[in-house]
């Protein structure tokens, strides 16, 4: 068990699904449900980031709120790392079918003079599947003061670890676990590729 906490993002509406994208199901099981398992199972401590946290006492975890909610997932990682006992923190959206707590593991392994480790696929950051510490609040909350939301956009001012694909390759399937579900189109190709060993069909290497 590391010393490391993990933060569970479900702050968000779900608009597009018109549905709670936590408790869906895929593979017999909620989403935000096999996440948690998963994640205690390397983690210290996991926190759920949540605007509704009356739906979720039944799970158990810390629950936080964002400070100014539905401003996007910058300000539950606020929340997160603001309530984490632990210096850094792996950060991982409740919309992801596929997160696996090895590369989860391997991310948090990585983060010992970093302030951020985050996987780079096909030139494009990951931000809701890496690791952040404590030392990232100040730039987070000036640029939440300045109504900027883009999670990346702060990471010019801390020590940040790209994680490149060819290291991720090593211990997971790419297509398969940065994968997220907002769209009842989302989940028919989760459910398509949870059955089929995680690629769409049709879908090359």
């Amino acid at each position: 068990m590391r010393g490391v906490s993990a933060i569970v993002l479900s702050g968000g509406r779900s608009t597009r699904m018109k549905a709670n994208k936590a408790f869906i199901e895929i593979g017999s099981q909620p989403l935000l449900e096999r996440i948690v398992n998963d994640l205690k199972q390397e983690f210290a401590e996991v926190i759920l980031s949540t605007n509704e946290p009356h739906l979720y006492h039944g799970i158990n975890v810390k629950l936080v709120q964002d400070i100014i909610p539905y401003r996007g997932p910058i300000n539950g990682i606020h929340a997160g790392l603001s309530a984490t006992a632990y210096s850094h923190a792996f950060v991982v959206a409740c919309d992801m079918p596929f997160m696996d707590v090895k590369l989860a593991a391997f991310l948090a392994d990585l983060a010992v003079g970093y302030d951020v480790v985050v996987p780079v696929v096909n030139g494009h950051y990951q931000p809701l599947y890496a690791v952040y510490s404590k030392a990232c609040l100040p730039y987070i909350e000036e640029n939440l003061k300045q109504n900027i939301y883009r999670i990346a956009a702060f990471y010019d001012h801390v020590r940040v670890r790209r994680v490149q694909a060819s290291e991720i390759e090593m211990l997971v399937d790419k297509h398969k676990v940065f994968f997220n579900v907002n769209t009842p189109e989302d989940l028919a190709k989760a459910h398509e590729m949870s059955k089929s060993g995680g690629r769409k069909t049709g879908e090359k290497s």
